[in-house]
């Protein structure tokens, strides 16, 4: 049986495909105020300004690929069970051949009814631009499937679940300040070896001991593969 190796990923891991991060100097919330494009709120005083910035955003989509970093996980598929959960929105990893991603904050390329959560929409790259009054076939105003800040994280107890059977758990490219995200460190059972890459000094909310790689997703990740091999 396949070890289960569950990997946590952020901006970090897709900012050398170059797609703009939120939270970095010069970042997407230095440029549009959060209150106004990621909020429930924002969307209700101006879904033409949140339609547009999410529009943008998928736009940028097109015009980047995987990096190395990304196709290098996807090939552990051969090797390990691997489960990817992320905090981006972008499909990277999916376009890198991973085949099992849970997004933690939603899915860029995705929308959903405004009346019913469960009806959510894949859109082609021709959809992309999305109209501020775009509705579904039921009639209802369609937003962007994104989780805002002050909404649930509806997809953390699968990711909880997933996190408490893993046998190599891996962090890339995430500061571990965001939450509940970070929070699952702390559900990696004792004695799972735990992996962190990123090429800043990251604060690890845990006391134990955790092997640091300090470069970014693509060098990093290769550098994992080969540990991994090493310690088989």
């Amino acid at each position: 049986m396949k070890k289960r190796l569950v990997v946590l990923t952020g901006a970090g891991m897709s900012v050398e495909s170059g797609l703009s991060t939120f939270r970095d100097s010069g970042g997407l919330w230095d440029r549009y105020p959060v209150e106004d494009v990621a909020t429930p709120e924002g969307w209700e005083r101006n879904p033409a300004l949140v339609q547009g910035f999410y529009n943008k955003r998928r736009k940028e989509l097109l015009t980047v690929e995987p990096n190395a970093g990304h196709k290098g996980l996807a090939s552990l598929e051969k090797e390990y069970d691997v489960t990817i959960i992320t905090q981006n929105v972008d499909n990277l990893h999916e376009r890198a051949g991973s085949s099992h991603v849970i997004h933690l904050h939603g899915e860029l390329t995705k929308v959903r009814s405004v009346k019913d959560e469960s009806r959510v929409y894949e859109l082609t790259p021709d959809q992309y631009e999305l109209a501020p009054d775009a509705t579904d076939p039921y009639g209802d105003r369609l937003r962007p499937h994104i989780v805002w800040f002050g909404e649930a994280v509806p997809m953390i107890e699968p990711a909880i679940e997933i996190t408490e059977q893993a046998d190599i758990f891996v962090v890339i490219g995430t500061s571990l300040n965001v939450y509940p995200a970070a929070g699952l460190l702390r559900y990696v059972r004792p004695q799972i070896p735990i992996y962190l890459i990123d090429p800043q000094e990251v604060r690890v909310p845990i006391n134990r001991p955790v092997h640091v790689i300090q470069k970014g997703a693509s060098e990093g990740v290769a550098e994992l593969i080969e540990l991994l091999h090493r310690n088989a």
